[in-house]
């Protein structure tokens, strides 16, 4: 019951700070909320029991936000004042829907729950009884399933996340490059 009370709390805190990064104007707030969410996002995976992805995501996502907030600030004039519009009509139907959304799947979760939940058990049987390697995963440590996971059934995943980040760095370099280049010719 706890845990539920707690799931829900976390992800009201989340779609919230999501909120505030997709309808503010400034970017500093934008950075602050996205760091906060990201902060919230890593209670999920405390609540799952899976005490390290909750750790790499704190370390990684929030240092990778605390990043671009040091870059946002040297790039973006942050003490020009920047004006939020006092109406926002988006905002009311982004809450809207947001509540709808809510209300769905507090509704509609507890009867999608029972036949999944039924579901996912068989499912689990089946792929714990073809796993000649983990016959017992709760002798096995989490950190060790997860490194099965990742480098043996999601390789390829793995290494396509990995290419896209390189290719993310590239590109951003040669956006710098560019720039720089054309304020010089300025």
């Amino acid at each position: 019951m706890l845990d539920t009370i707690a799931f829900y709390f976390f992800a009201i805190l989340t779609l919230s700070m999501a909120l505030v990064v997709i309808t503010t104007k400034n970017i500093l707030y934008a950075m602050s909320a996205l760091a906060v969410a990201m902060v919230f996002v890593a209670a999920f995976f405390f609540l799952l029991n899976a005490e390290f992805l909750g750790v790499v995501q704190i370390l990684v996502y929030v240092g990778a936000v605390i990043v671009m907030y040091a870059f946002g600030m040297m790039f973006f004039n942050a003490s020009e004042e920047v004006f939020e519009r006092a109406h926002a009509p988006k905002l009311v139907w982004f809450l809207v829907a947001g509540v709808g959304l809510v209300l769905v799947l507090a509704l509609g979760a507890p009867a999608v729950n029972s036949h999944v939940s039924a579901q996912a058990s068989m499912w689990a049987t089946q792929y714990h009884a073809q796993q000649d390697l983990l016959t017992n995963p709760k002798d096995v440590p989490q950190l060790k399933l997860l490194g099965y996971a990742l480098f043996g059934k999601y390789l390829i995943v793995f290494e396509a996340g990995g290419l896209m980040l390189l290719v993310a760095l590239v590109g951003g370099i040669a956006s710098a490059l560019r720039k720089s280049h054309l304020k010089d010719e300025a």
